[in-house]
């Protein structure tokens, strides 16, 4: 039996673009909601495909920090004072989707849980979200 699961974590974090003309190449923050479908084989005994903890916890790693393009000069100046998580280029909405969506694929292969993420939305604003689909 194939199953679907939802999960909504909101995370506060601060970025900036560094290869962005506007507002966004300023260090500035945001109240992202992270929206998260997952679909699979729940497991025989439990009846649960992945805990809702678990994604939490996961998407949770991000929640008050500061995210940077590992490439961002700022980068050594701030983890002077506070730690840095870097991404392999600027951290957009975008960007962050499929970085999250790989950090559940790599629990579920740890766990062994046989589960797909089809979906994934992250949210920087009310009105404005990436989305991610298989």
């Amino acid at each position: 039996m194939k199953v679907g699961i939802y999960k909504e974590v909101q995370i506060d974090t601060s970025h900036r673009l560094l290869h962005y003309k506007g507002k966004c190449a300023n260090l500035h923050g945001h109240r992202w909601k992270v929206e998260v479908w997952m679909e699979g084989e729940p497991d025989p005994a439990t009846q649960i495909l992945i805990d809702y903890t678990l994604i939490k916890q996961v998407i949770g790693k991000y929640d008050h920090q500061i995210i940077l393009n590992r490439d961002d000069p700022m980068v050594p100046c701030i983890q002077k004072f506070n730690p840095v998580i870097t991404t392999p280029g600027d951290p957009t909405s975008e960007l962050i989707a499929g970085i999250i969506r790989e950090d559940l694929y790599a629990v579920c292969r740890d766990l062994g849980i046989k589960a797909t993420v089809p979906k994934i939305r992250v949210w920087e604003s009310p009105t404005s979200c990436a989305e991610l689909k298989e």
